[in-house]
């Protein structure tokens, strides 16, 4: 096993080892949705309730986001692998036959098993990623429900009993 990283390549081989939940990300820009599938999305805080996310500082829907001031995070079930690979990719409509909800002045995913809705309340910058913060508006999930993850590249189901 190396101790440092010789590549980025390397980094983000070993990162991949980290089994994440998958997320889509949601926001407006004006009155067009905009979203994105992304497993960079953590708890941070229970007082305030926060949590945060990650966003690459290339993707439109980090600049749409921190212009909209308000983002949600809609967490997959193990059975929307289409809908996580649908919103991965660079198109020109994403949400083209996704149900949604607008109650919360963002895109909330009708199939989501979870769902936060945040406004942001600090943008810190990360490297080549700019960290969001959000302040915790609304949240909703489903109990009888089990997560899509995302290791090695690849998409899976929990199988572990709860």
């Amino acid at each position: 096993m190396s101790e440092t990283p010789d590549t980025t390549v390397d980094f983000r081989a070993t990162m991949g080892r980290l089994v994440t939940g998958v997320s889509v990300i949601t926001t407006r820009s004006g009155n067009a949705p905009i979203g994105m599938t992304a497993s960079a999305v953590s708890a941070l805080s229970l007082a305030p309730l926060q949590l945060l996310v990650c966003i690459g500082n290339h993707l439109y829907t980090r600049s749409a986001i921190a212009e909209h001031g308000r983002f949600a995070v809609n967490v997959l079930g193990e059975d929307s692998e289409a809908l996580a690979r649908n919103f991965a990719v660079s198109k020109a409509d994403k949400f083209a036959g996704v149900e949604t909800i607008d109650d919360h002045g963002v895109p909330v995913l009708k199939d989501a098993i979870a769902a936060v809705v945040c406004d942001v309340a600090e943008e810190i910058a990360g490297g080549d990623h700019t960290i969001f913060v959000g302040a915790v508006r609304y949240c909703t999930h489903r109990v009888d429900s089990r997560p899509l993850v995302h290791f090695a590249g690849g998409f899976g189901a929990l199988r572990a009993s709860y």
